[in-house]
């Protein structure tokens, strides 16, 4: 089983996957405060190893390059236009409802912190192809315990 970790970095929270390459699914996903992603990273490690993380190479890209190379190997992704992207991905992943799927995507705005769908956008782009993402996302920020 192949797994990785794809972060959207941010001075103040992050958007982090746990996806498997080999199902192409997301098997989690945050919003993370930045004091608590390194907690975040040692549980996903305690639970299931992962060979790589994704990271944008954008917002303080190099402060968190620093903190996680001694978890696995880091791959830079391009990150211009990926909050974009993240908001017409997550209308792919969770369309809307039956009265709102008549407005133009473009009028419809989906929760506020897509920092998480930003990250898949990250994923998908470094790997040009497509990941699912079952159940609900759940967009509150991630506090450590």
């Amino acid at each position: 089983m192949h797994r990785l970790i794809s972060i959207d970095p941010g001075h103040k929270k992050c958007g982090m996957l746990l996806v498997d390459l080999d199902k192409c699914i997301v098997l989690d996903g945050k919003v993370v405060e930045k004091n608590s992603v390194i907690e975040l990273i040692t549980s996903w490690q305690d639970s299931s190893q992962f060979h790589e993380i994704v990271l944008g190479n954008g917002t303080s890209s190099t402060y968190w390059e620093n903190i996680l190379r001694r978890f696995a190997p880091i791959t830079f992704v391009e990150e211009k236009g990926s909050t974009l992207l993240a908001r017409n991905r997550y209308w792919e992943l969770w369309p809307p409802n039956y009265w709102l799927h008549w407005l133009p995507r473009g009028l419809m705005l989906p929760p506020d912190n897509l920092d998480a769908v930003a990250a898949l956008v990250l994923l998908e782009r470094h790997l040009n192809k497509k990941f699912s993402w079952p159940g609900p996302i759940n967009f509150k920020t991630w506090h450590a315990q």
